[in-house]
């Protein structure tokens, strides 16, 4: 059975920091590449990052980039984001998602979710 699990958030003031992680089992996490997805309250779902099987791809939407910080531990099987410079606005529940198929690219397409955990920004 395919388990995600985010740990991590928490309430946090303006400009300060958060690293997020994301227990995988049920699966080989080194063969898919994994998304965060977060949503904030009464918004829809916003993509905001996403790493390749392997590490050495990474994207983020604009509105993270230069701030947030994605990656994985393999052996560990376990995803991260680390988020700098934190804004009110990214206030939100986060969600890590797995690719829903195995190989070296991203595809985007998320098959699996965690329940997410809760990041507040404020002062």
């Amino acid at each position: 059975e395919v388990q995600l699990v985010e740990s991590g958030g928490g309430l946090v003031q303006p400009g300060g920091s958060l690293r997020l992680s994301c227990a995988a089992s049920g699966f080989t996490f080194s063969s898919y590449a994994m998304s965060w997805v977060r949503q904030a309250p009464g918004k829809g779902l916003e993509w905001v990052s996403a790493i390749n099987s392997g590490g050495g791809s990474t994207s983020y939407a604009d509105s993270v980039k230069g701030r947030f910080t994605i990656s994985r531990d393999n052996a560990k099987n376990t995803l991260y984001l680390q988020m700098n410079s934190l804004k009110p606005e990214d206030t939100a529940v986060y969600y890590c998602a797995k690719d829903w198929v195995a190989g070296p690219y991203i595809t985007y397409g998320m098959d699996y979710w965690g329940k997410g955990t809760l990041v507040t920004v404020s002062s």
